[in-house]
C-alpha cells in the first residue's frame, strides 16, 4: 500500500517494515492542491506498467505531481489536452515507449515482465470471448486465483475467421477486448493472428496456462511448450449449459 503524505511525500506500506519516499523540496506556495492525486496515481501507474520498481515509480510519481503543482496544477490544463496512458490492450498502436535502441513493449509484456520480476507468477488463459457469458467469466476468475496477473491472450477477427467461417466472430476484436478489460479479474489483453497462440506464448512465457476442462491438458501442444520453461497447464471446470453459440442461438430466437 502506498499512502500520500503531501508535502512529506509518500509512505510504501510492505509485510515487514515502511519506507518513507521524500517530495523533493520544491519550495512551493500551493494555492490548490486539486488534480495532485490523480496525477501521483496516473504517473505510478504508467511507471509501474513500464517496469520500474515501487520505489523508483513512487518516486517519479512524487516528482511528476509537484511538477505539476508547480506549473500551476488544474489551472495550467485549461485549453490543454493532456495524454492518456495506454490501455492494457495488445492492439499494436497500444504500445508503452521503450528506452533508446529498444523496441516498444505492450502493457501485456511490460506487465508479465514486471510480475516475473518481483517473483510473482503470471497466468495466461486463451480463446475467443465471443460474446462473453458467465461460463468465461467464471473461467476467468478462476484463473486468476492462480497467481499474481491474468493477461487475456485474445483471438484477433482473422483468426476467428478461418477457425470458425464468415459468420464469426459476432463482436470486434476491439469490443471484445474492451469487455474483457472491464473484469476485474482481467489485467491485460494481448490479441494474436494465428490460429494457436503457441508463438504469444512463447514471447510471453507465462508461468501457468488456463483452459476449460473441455480439453485434456496432456493432448494440448501448449503443454509441451510450458514445460519448456517450467510452466503449469491447467484445466478448470466449465459452467454447464454455457456457451457463445447457445447464447447467440437463443439471441437469434428472439428476433
Amino acid at each position: 500500500m502506498v499512502v500520500t503524505l503531501a508535502e512529506r511525500g509518500a509512505l510504501i506500506c510492505g509485510p515487514e517494515a515502511d519506507t518513507h519516499i521524500a517530495a523533493p523540496a520544491a519550495g512551493l506556495r500551493i494555492e490548490d492542491s486539486c488534480g495532485a492525486g490523480d496525477r501521483f496515481a496516473a504517473s505510478l501507474a504508467v511507471a509501474l506498467a513500464a517496469g520500474h520498481g515501487l520505489e523508483k515509480a513512487v518516486e517519479a510519481a512524487i516528482s511528476s505531481a509537484v511538477e505539476f503543482l508547480g506549473g500551476g496544477g488544474v489551472s495550467s490544463l485549461e485549453g490543454s489536452q493532456a495524454p492518456l496512458p495506454p490501455a492494457a490492450s495488445g492492439d499494436s498502436s497500444q504500445a508503452l515507449p521503450a528506452g533508446e535502441g529498444e523496441p516498444e513493449e505492450s502493457v501485456a509484456f511490460a506487465l508479465g515482465r514486471r510480475v516475473q520480476s518481483t517473483g510473482g507468477r503470471v497466468v495466461a488463459a486463451g480463446g475467443c470471448f465471443d460474446l462473453l457469458h458467465a461460463g468465461h467469466l467464471r473461467l476467468l476468475e478462476a484463473a486468476r486465483g492462480l497467481g499474481d496477473c491474468l493477461i487475456v491472450c485474445l483471438n484477433s477477427d482473422e483468426s476467428i475467421r478461418r477457425l470458425k467461417g464468415d459468420s464469426r466472430p459476432l463482436m470486434s476484436q476491439a469490443d471484445r477486448a474492451d469487455l474483457l478489460l472491464g473484469l476485474s479479474c482481467v489485467d491485460a489483453v494481448e490479441v494474436f493472428s494465428e490460429d494457436t497462440p503457441e508463438q504469444l506464448l512463447k514471447e510471453l512465457r507465462p508461468d501457468v496456462w488456463v483452459k476449460g476442462a473441455d480439453y485434456d491438458a496432456e493432448q494440448l501442444p501448449e503443454t509441451a511448450l510450458l514445460r519448456g520453461w517450467g510452466g503449469d497447464v491447467v484445466t478448470v471446470p466449465l459452467e454447464p449449459g454455457r456457451s457463445t453459440t447457445g447464447l447467440a442461438s437463443a439471441i437469434a430466437g428472439l428476433g
